[in-house]
């Protein structure tokens, strides 16, 4: 396999884990206008893990900076990626990349918004195979992320040990109860796929409590 993203390094990598571009970010910092070149840098917690050198051409964005794969030597690479655009409203156009990778003699071409360093280039996340680790979450986490977000958004705790906030000052009445619907359905379908998981740990007569049904 030939070109940008030859041989995929892993099938298990997390998008929360690499280094990413994202196309709508630079727009908004205008490092997509032509000419435009410098430092894209990556912090954590307030201190610098990484950068990289850009500069932006009309229709494209190259970058240049050096990788070392498995203990061997610096390598210096320059990519260039493509950049298309897409028209809103109003007569404002939407950047988007043009995924360069090649993989199994095949052209990506994907139009993305986000490009990761999951192995020697920039690429999409479909090159690399890289998942976000909400993909392999269990249903029932993501029941209760969900519902414990909107907890959070009506000012409340987290976590179905706590009360359920009040409503908020200025949201209309039939928001709010729509809100507290969706909470209570989240956690019961989390509540009801958590125990179908493990009814095989249950009794018989646990499992017709639990499911109001018999099971033979």
């Amino acid at each position: 396999m030939g070109g940008y993203g030859s041989g995929r390094p892993s099938s298990k990598q997390k998008a929360e884990h690499c280094r990413s571009l994202d196309v709508n970010r630079l727009h908004r910092e205008g490092c997509l206008h032509p000419r435009r070149r410098g430092n894209w840098v990556w912090s954590r917690d307030g201190e610098e893990v990484g950068r990289i050198g850009y500069r932006a051409e009309e229709s494209q964005f190259v970058l240049d900076y050096r990788v070392r794969q498995q203990g061997g030597d610096w390598e210096q690479i320059t990519e260039i990626i493509r950049i298309t655009h897409t028209v809103c409203n109003y007569g404002n156009k939407r950047p988007y990349f043009i995924c360069p990778g090649v993989v199994n003699g095949r052209l990506c071409g994907r139009r993305v918004v986000k490009l990761f360093s999951g192995g020697q280039y920039f690429l999409c996340r479909h090159c690399y195979s890289i998942a976000y680790s909400s993909q392999s979450e269990a249903r029932y986490d993501r029941m209760l992320r969900r519902a414990n977000k909107l907890r959070m958004a009506l000012g409340g705790e987290p976590g179905t040990a706590h009360w359920i906030a009040h409503k908020p000052k200025g949201m209309w009445q039939r928001t709010y109860k729509r809100k507290r619907f969706e909470i209570e359905w989240c956690e019961n379908q989390a509540n009801l796929l958590f125990i179908e998981k493990f009814a095989h740990l249950l009794s018989l007569e646990e499992r017709e409590m639990y499911f109001s049904t018999s099971i033979s």
